[in-house]
Parts: C-alpha cells; structure tokens; sequence
C-alpha cells in the first residue's frame, strides 16, 4: 500500500488580551474599549516568510474613518471610500509613506498602495477631527484588537519570533517595554495578558496637508456637497 504524503500542519495559534490603563479617553473609562492595539510577530531567525499583500478598506462615514486603525502587510492595497454625502481628501505626510487622494465625491474611491513597513497617520484635509493609523509590516503574522481587548494570530510557523505592540495613545517607551521575544511551536501559546499604559501620552493636534492650521471653524459648504465640484 502506498504511504499518502504528510500534510503539513497550518501552524500554531498565538492569542492574548490587551488591557488599557491610566487612560483618559472616554472609550476606554467608561465602555473598557481596548480595541485598536496592533500586535505582531517577527522572525528572529531563518528562512524569511513569504508576505502576501492583500486589499483592505478604510472607509470614510459620518466623518470618521472605519475602521480608525487596521494592519496590512506591505505592499497591500487600501481603499478609501466615501460613504458620506460630503467630499473629503484623505491623505498623509508620514514619512515613508506620503500620499494625497486629492478631493473626492460622495460614492467615490480612491486607493493608495502601502510599499514600505512602517505607522501611517492619516487624516483628513477638509475635517481635522478625523484621523486614523495605518501599520504597515513586514511580516504575515499581525491582528488588532477587540473590543474586549482579545487578539487572534493564526497559523503561524514554528520558529523564533519577536512580538511586538503598537498604540496609538502609549509613548515609545511604554510600547519599548512590552516587546519580547517568543519560541513557537506546534501547540497552541496563550500569551499572558499585556497591560498598556496611556500615561505619558499627549495628543498634539495635527496640520493640513500643505502644513497650515486648519480654520477655526470647518464648515461643510455647498462647493463640498453633491453635485457641485469644487
């Protein structure tokens, strides 16, 4: 009788929880929200993981981006659609990744290519209020948080792995602190919970695209609205 080839395990499964502390942001004091912390695993050692980009969408509705933090692996491809009945103009100077989608129309898309590994911040240049993160990386193994701060990675290959965290509202060496160093194997890790601080943090506010302050007051006028081009 013929022996059937080994079919090769998908890989272990990496799950944790995030906890925020010492926040000031209502989300989190009064509703426990600990969604939008990015964790992910690099390979310490060996032959590299092949990363396949992907297509992600952050939206744009009732002013707000959807979602407000989202992780790709670079070279992905993300569409920015406008779901309101005003135009907007996502775009961002990070460096590493600038991009401007220009002025567009409701029911409209425009889709910017993330190439290089690295956090984009991207905001909107006619609503200073709406801004988001983009964490672009180069590695496969990547999840955001929930609501209840629980994080999915899975079918990761055996090896030497470094975890790290982002958050938009922890310091550089709040998030320093929590990088570690990780043995996978087959078995499934439960990793122990990782406690954020907010401490330290403070949200400066941010300029339009041509680096000026945006107006006073922002106003949707009709050069904005449907029908009527700027």
């Amino acid at each position: 009788m013929a022996l059937l080839p080994a079919v090769p395990t998908p890989g272990a499964t990496v799950t944790g929880s995030i906890h925020l502390i010492e926040s000031h942001d209502p989300g989190v004091r009064k509703n426990h929200d600990y969604s939008g912390v990015v964790i992910w695993l690099e390979r310490r050692a060996g032959t590299p993981i092949p990363i396949q980009p992907k297509t992600a969408q952050m939206a744009q509705k009732k002013k707000r981006f959807v979602p407000p933090v989202l992780a790709v692996p670079a070279g992905s491809t993300v569409s920015f659609p406008n779901f309101d009945p005003i135009f907007h103009n996502a775009f961002s100077n990070f460096a590493g990744q600038v991009f401007d989608v220009g002025l567009y129309p409701p029911g409209t898309d425009q889709k910017v290519r993330f190439r290089q590994p690295g956090i984009v911040r991207v905001f909107c240049n006619i609503h200073p209020a709406m801004s988001a993160v983009i964490v672009v990386l180069n590695t496969p193994y990547m999840a955001v948080s929930n609501l209840d701060g629980s994080f999915h990675i899975g079918e990761v290959e055996p090896g030497e792995y470094r975890l790290d965290v982002f958050h938009e509202r922890a310091t550089d060496q709040t998030l320093s602190a929590l990088t570690r160093n990780l043995t996978i194997g087959n078995d499934p890790v439960l990793l122990p919970p990782l406690e954020i601080s907010e401490s330290g943090y403070i949200q400066t506010p941010h300029k339009n695209k041509y680096g000026k302050e945006y107006p006073a007051v922002i106003e949707d006028r009709p050069a904005y609205r449907p029908g009527k081009q700027p």
